[in-house]
């Protein structure tokens, strides 16, 4: 099973080609996708709750002692086009945008949006989730580059460190993003006190907030999920074991029945989102 996730440099061989083929003068043509459930969890997980109705793109969570072979769950997972999707910028090409909330309007005017358009809307947000100050227990940053990005989990994991990225991949596309998966072996545990999580953000060019909790205890693992219809994920859940101090109005709590601190929340990460862990030495 380990095979099937990518080690640091054949996953980022693949990133770069797939996120870079666009950047350069298609900057301002760069698709901005409507939001990405990878900040639900953290800071909005509550705007996915619509009344009684729980947003479909929230349904990645579950209990600790659903990590088992034959666990059926219904999970959200969806698998973006790299062709269509935001592309990551080298350093000197963000460098040269501005990203900050006193310069939105010049930002939109760059990307050659309306101002009342629903992108325009997705920079705001963005840039003022990445000046909000951060959570309890967390650092965190919002990585414009991919060198930012690796300078970042490289300052946190250690600079001598031998770094390894993860991430959720589909052995097929799926049809439909929203269905029944059964756990098909052995959840494996990835050793490892330290990581970094990166998740993206809605933009016109790649940005993904990146962070971790050193004093909140995090457990990750590799998952083969599959369908009923023969589709298979090679998945990447985290469980997080202390819950106490999360939002009482957070998301999992909503889907799980639980209460803050009552039990670990685990969540399957998008296929977007990227894990970084120190090897053990």
């Amino acid at each position: 099973m380990g095979s099937g996730f990518a080690s640091c440099c054949i996953f980022l061989s693949v990133l770069l080609l797939a996120f870079m083929l666009g950047q350069g003068r298609n900057v301002r043509r760069h698709h901005v996708e409507e939001g990405s459930i990878g900040l639900n969890y953290l800071r909005q997980a509550s705007s996915s709750i619509d009344g009684d109705r729980i947003d479909p793109s929230g349904k990645i969570f579950f209990k600790m002692e659903d990590l088992k072979v034959g666990k059926t769950m219904a999970i959200y997972l969806t698998n973006k086009d790299p062709s269509t999707s935001p592309h990551l910028l080298s350093r000197e090409e963000a460098n040269s945008i501005p990203f900050s909330s006193a310069k939105i309007a010049q930002i939109i005017d760059f990307f050659r949006f309306s101002k009342d358009s629903h992108q325009a809307k997705a920079i705001e947000y963005t840039i003022k989730q990445c000046e909000l100050e951060p959570l309890e227990d967390e650092l965190r940053f919002c990585a414009t580059s991919l060198e930012s990005m690796l300078d970042y989990a490289s300052s946190l994991l250690g600079k001598k460190a031998q770094l390894q990225v993860f991430t959720t991949t589909f052995v097929e596309n799926p049809t439909v993003p929203f269905r029944n998966y059964t756990i098909l072996a052995v959840p494996e545990r990835i050793r490892s006190k330290k990581m970094v999580a990166c998740h993206t953000l809605p933009y016109p060019y790649a940005v993904f907030y990146c962070h971790n909790t050193p004093k909140s205890e995090t457990r990750l693992f590799k998952v083969l999920l599959g369908a009923e219809n023969g589709d298979r994920v090679r998945a990447l859940a985290a469980c997080h074991m202390d819950t106490s101090r999360w939002d009482v109005d957070h998301v999992s709590f909503q889907l799980l029945k639980i209460k803050p601190g009552s039990s670990p929340v685990c969540h399957v990460f998008p296929p977007d989102n990227l894990v970084w862990v120190a090897l053990p030495a």
